[in-house]
């Protein structure tokens, strides 16, 4: 089934070369659906790489899904102000509006104290009203260690050096409907300098532990009912996302090791292979299907509030 975005994104293009249905804004309201309404706040710099990423994976349902772009503090460098004006919303736009479902992605900005990062209290704001306005939010990276640490009082530490590379992952809570069908070992992208300690998410009774890696940590946790979930790695990341951090930094003079479990023997003359697309596919097509299409309200103003 499609995804409806707005007329003129950059990742409309893309996603038609793929074989991804894309549905236009007339076609969509001839049709008596009602699409999923689905609020991406998107905190990455590259943001039409990101935009692309994200809608290819929720592009990949049989549900409708209609996309909102939100954006929060100033203008990124990496995407021109044209780009912005169109397709992006200011949180006073979306304010007075309900969403089934809402994307918080991460931000490069993860060795800053949360309080010192400039939109923090935007962020605060926003994360506050989607308790209310949201049926399920989910969390990426940076943005679900912001999310614990706001909601929770979870902390970020430190990581003695980059999680960077691929990693293997286990589903720890095995009646967990969002890792359904996935294969008993699957693999995930990270690449972060802070993490969340085990112990510290154990001391909240309201998060569970989903799927966690031996070497990368607590990989995914949720509240009952998954109004919100909370995955620590990338999963939406392309092939060559990766690589383009490492040569990135590495061009730079930088201090960076080679990506685990990413270039075919830890060799960067060789062309890396994407080992976690499919479980990206099924993780998001999960938390649509399960946490959102058949939990949310079919009159999606009435989303009741999420309880502290």
């Amino acid at each position: 089934m499609p995804i409806k975005i707005a007329n003129g994104l950059p990742a409309r293009k893309t996603l038609e070369s793929e074989n991804i249905f894309v549905m236009d804004e007339m076609r969509a309201t001839t049709q008596d659906i009602r699409p999923l309404h689905i609020l991406i706040l998107n905190l990455m710099p590259t943001k039409i790489t990101t935009e692309t990423q994200l809608a290819r994976l929720l592009g990949n349902t049989p549900l409708q899904i209609e996309v909102e772009l939100l954006a929060v503090g100033r203008t990124p460098k990496h995407t021109s102000k044209e780009h912005m004006l169109t397709f992006y919303k200011t949180f006073d736009e979306v304010k007075d509006s309900y969403f089934d479902g809402m994307i918080i992605t991460g931000a490069p900005v993860e060795t800053m104290e949360f309080e010192d990062v400039e939109y923090w209290p935007e962020l605060c704001r926003i994360m506050d009203w989607s308790t209310s306005h949201v049926y399920s939010t989910f969390h990426i990276c940076w943005g679900a260690q912001a999310a614990l640490y706001y909601h929770y009082g979870i902390p970020k530490e430190q990581l003695s050096e980059k999680m960077f590379g691929v990693f293997h992952h286990r589903v720890t809570h095995k009646g967990s409907i969002l890792f359904r069908g996935f294969d008993d070992v699957f693999m995930v992208p990270h690449s972060r300098h802070t993490t969340v300690r085990r112990e510290n998410i154990l001391k909240v009774p309201q998060l569970k532990i989903l799927a966690e890696s031996e070497e990368a940590g607590v990989y995914a946790l949720s509240t009952d009912g998954g109004r919100r979930i909370f995955i620590t790695g990338h999963s939406e990341y392309d092939t060559d996302t990766l690589g383009q951090e490492y040569w990135r930094d590495k061009n730079q003079g930088l201090p960076i090791k080679v990506p685990k479990n990413y270039f075919p023997d830890d060799d960067d003359s060789k062309e890396p292979s994407c080992t976690w697309r499919s479980s990206a596919n099924l993780l998001y097509s999960n938390w649509l299907n399960y946490f959102v299409y058949q939990s949310t309200p079919y009159d999606v103003n009435t989303v009741p509030k999420i309880e502290k």
